[in-house]
């Protein structure tokens, strides 16, 4: 039996691949069910429910939505930096996506949750249609970010042993 000297490095690519795929995959999978069952029921509920409700639910996505952001983020780049080529293309191009994500959620979707938390509290202003359709806008640009960035994952994943190989 021989030792590859590169056995380790391509044990770190898995790992970090896994990781990616993991991350990213439950990121596209929660900004997905929101895009597809969240959006809808917000606008189908009369406002003031609908305006409560996302007051909340932004309480308990804080935590756990930045934190998927982070790690797709990390894991991907890291990816990338371990890898090289195509591989590395791909990662670094989910990794950036995943960035692009963050970047929406942080400077588009989360100053709107803010006033909808004010709202929730006292009453929407009258332009208050335009600040949530604004917000649909940033939440179906980051919804597709994060699917494209998982889509790219799987086909790094797919393209296996060759993917892992640090010379690829």
């Amino acid at each position: 039996m021989t030792t590859d000297a590169r056995e380790p490095t391509s044990m770190r690519v898995r790992l970090f691949q896994g990781l990616a795929l993991l991350s990213t995959g439950l990121l596209a999978g929660a900004f997905g069910y929101g895009a597809a069952n969240l959006v809808p029921t917000f606008d189908a509920v009369p406002l003031d429910i609908r305006l409560s409700f996302h007051a909340e639910l932004m309480k308990m996505n804080g935590i756990t939505m930045q934190a998927a952001m982070g790690a797709s983020i990390l894991s991907s780049l890291t990816l990338a930096a371990l890898t090289h080529g195509r591989t590395r293309l791909l990662a670094g191009a989910a990794g950036l996506l995943a960035l692009a994500s963050f970047l929406v959620t942080r400077l588009g979707n989360v100053p709107i949750n803010g006033r909808i938390k004010e709202w929730a509290s006292t009453s929407a202003p009258a332009d208050h249609a335009e600040i949530l359709d604004r917000w649909e806008m940033f939440n179906n640009i980051r919804t597709v970010a994060a699917v494209i960035a998982f889509a790219l994952l799987i086909f790094l994943t797919l393209r296996l042993p060759a993917a892992s190989e640090p010379g690829r």
